[in-house]
């Protein structure tokens, strides 16, 4: 029990120290038009939001290529570059694959490998630039990781290309070894997953060499039947690491390799109840397991056997929705508060008097001796960039990906459509456009951010015209999507180069023009809501209409029950 307790401890303070991000994955079964979509959001206090790309090429034989820590920007290594790398913008490539991630960390003696190159971004950006599918890219980063070691900690991946929804979770060996254990699952079609900082897949089939294979098979991956690949010694290392001595059937990757506790559930798997609730009904029976109330009972919820003690009230890894989702269903997915639970963040005392449901770090505190913690929902202020991915089987690769790129809080952040092929970024959204200390007002980060940080001064009146806004465009854009892909599919079938250039010409403009307008509306709220009153415009008059809001009346009374009568008025109260 004190082994079980110690592991909870170790998990829940790890949770705090990683850079949280949330991925939700639909197949083209659950999607409302059958595109395939995943989303990222990459929180991180340092991380500057910017689009990325790298355009396609060829390569001598002999070329190498210099990896760096996507963190830090550490040179880690050199490894052989492929013959030919694709097109890649932010996380799509020209093939319509995606990949995205949320790291978890897991057991912390699994965390450093000396001489070990492949960092998690690394593998993300290295395959995106190699694989023309999804079972592709799982190929390749796991013959990466096999070549020149795992450098970061425990992740969760999201891979996706138009057809498939995959997702991957791997964690290094340590020391002594070279490589990742990890596993890979395809999420069935119709169905619905996600993953936010925590690991979750638990027990899998084992490999049979139809539907499940082992690294040992690699090349089977790409056999439509296999649903399941994984290391084939997944098992044997915990086995031989002292973590788990069970039936091989029972083995249970994220409770052996990274076991949920406290901070786990609370501050990770919620996103993932979050968007669960808002598409099938029955989840409130995950509700305490979410507010970190994990049991490991003798049976697991869904009735089978607990040999092991792992958490038996875990939510699936995977649900079928009850509805269809759309991509502006994803965009709000990312903008959740834990808005309407009992654990809504504009109705705690910390939301202060204009219900602001972000809370500055850190996560958790301490009052005699006595440790509390800040809810960590999917929308939070320190998001660098966000996007949702989506991939379109009916059009060809060029036309039918496309990157719906936002910068900073998700919940104040407009996303805006890139395709996948085009050959040019936005300057908005080029990297070396500012860094994060350096501000410049030709960036859309600095744009967003200094809308979004003016809204948390008073969230109930500034933010509700944000989301309006941010609504309004984002419908544009999608129900303008269609007349974009008829056009470009017209210059398509003459020349696909013409093509490439139209989506290029329309992506660009947008993500230019849409930082204007910001730039412009941020005027537009600052000198409406400047100095914590509202100022309209009064016509005839030099002088505008001036409101002075103050606070709710819940608010006056509490600074009555903590001050008595140090602010009663005394007289004629002149």
């Amino acid at each position: 029990m004190k082994k079980l307790l110690l592991i909870i401890a170790v998990v829940f303070f790890s949770a705090q120290a990683t850079n949280a991000c949330t991925n939700f994955l639909i197949t083209k079964g659950a999607s409302v038009d059958g595109s395939t979509m995943i989303s990222y959001a990459a929180d991180s206090h340092v991380l500057y939001g910017e689009l990325y790309y790298w355009p396609a090429a060829t390569w001598p034989e002999g070329t190498m290529l210099d990896v760096y820590e996507w963190d830090t920007g550490k040179f880690l290594g050199k490894i052989p570059q492929a013959s030919e790398t694709y097109n890649v913008v932010g996380n799509i490539n020209e093939y319509q694959v995606s990949i995205g991630e949320t790291t978890y960390g897991g057991r912390k003696e699994l965390g450093k490998q000396p001489g070990a190159i492949m960092d998690y971004g690394s593998l993300i950006y290295i395959a995106l630039q190699r694989a023309r599918s999804a079972r592709e890219a799982i190929k390749i980063m796991a013959d990466l990781m096999e070549k020149h070691g795992y450098y970061s900690s425990g992740e969760s991946f999201s891979v996706m290309d138009k057809n498939e929804v995959w997702i991957m979770e791997l964690i290094g060996k340590g020391e002594r070894y070279k490589g990742a254990v990890w596993v890979a699952r395809l999420i069935p079609d119709g169905y619905v997953s996600a993953h936010a900082n925590q690991a979750r897949i638990t027990t899998f089939p084992l490999a049979d060499g139809k539907t499940s294979i082992t690294s040992e098979n690699m090349d089977k991956i790409f056999e439509p039947s296999v649903n399941t690949v994984y290391s084939e010694d997944v098992v044997s290392f915990a086995r031989e690491k002292g973590y788990y001595d069970g039936k091989d059937e029972d083995f249970s990757f994220s409770d052996v390799y990274a076991p949920v506790g406290f901070g786990g559930a609370r501050f990770c798997e919620i996103r993932v109840w979050a968007m669960f609730k808002d598409v099938k009904d029955g989840m409130d029976q995950y509700w305490e397991y979410v507010k970190g109330n994990i049991e490991h009972k003798d049976r697991f919820d869904h009735g089978g056997k607990n040999p092991n003690k792992f958490a038996s009230n875990r939510m699936p890894l995977w649900i079928k929705p009850d509805r269809k989702v759309s991509v502006h269903d994803m965009m709000n997915f990312m903008r959740d508060h834990l808005e309407g639970t009992a654990l809504d963040m504009r109705k705690d005392i910390g939301a202060d008097p204009f219900d602001n449901p972000y809370r500055w770090r850190p996560l958790t505190w301490e009052v005699d001796s006595v440790t509390y913690c800040n809810e960590r929902a999917t929308a939070t202020q320190q998001t660098g960039f966000s996007f949702i991915s989506q991939a379109r089987s009916w059009l060809p690769d060029a036309i039918g990906g496309i990157l719906w790129f936002g910068v900073d809080d998700a919940a104040s952040s407009v996303y805006c459509p890139m395709y996948c092929s085009i050959t040019e970024i936005p300057f908005a959204f080029r990297k070396g456009n500012g860094s994060m200390m350096e501000f410049t007002n030709t960036s859309a980060f600095w744009v967003f951010n200094q809308v979004s940080n003016f809204a948390y001064t008073r969230y109930n009146l500034i933010h509700p015209e944000i989301a309006e806004k941010q609504q309004t465009i984002e419908k544009e854009y999608i129900a303008f999507t269609p007349a974009i892909d008829e056009g470009a599919m017209k210059l398509y079938e003459q020349d696909k180069a013409r093509a490439v250039d139209f989506l290029t010409n329309y992506s660009v403009n947008q993500g230019n023009s849409l930082t204007r307008e910001w730039r412009a509306f941020y005027g537009y709220l600052f000198t409406k809501y400047m100095d914590g009153n509202i100022k309209e415009p009064n016509p005839g008059h030099q002088n505008p209409r001036v409101e002075f809001p103050g606070y709710p009346e819940d608010w006056y009374r509490l600074i009555i029950e903590k001050t008595g009568d140090q602010f009663k008025v005394i007289g004629d109260g002149h």
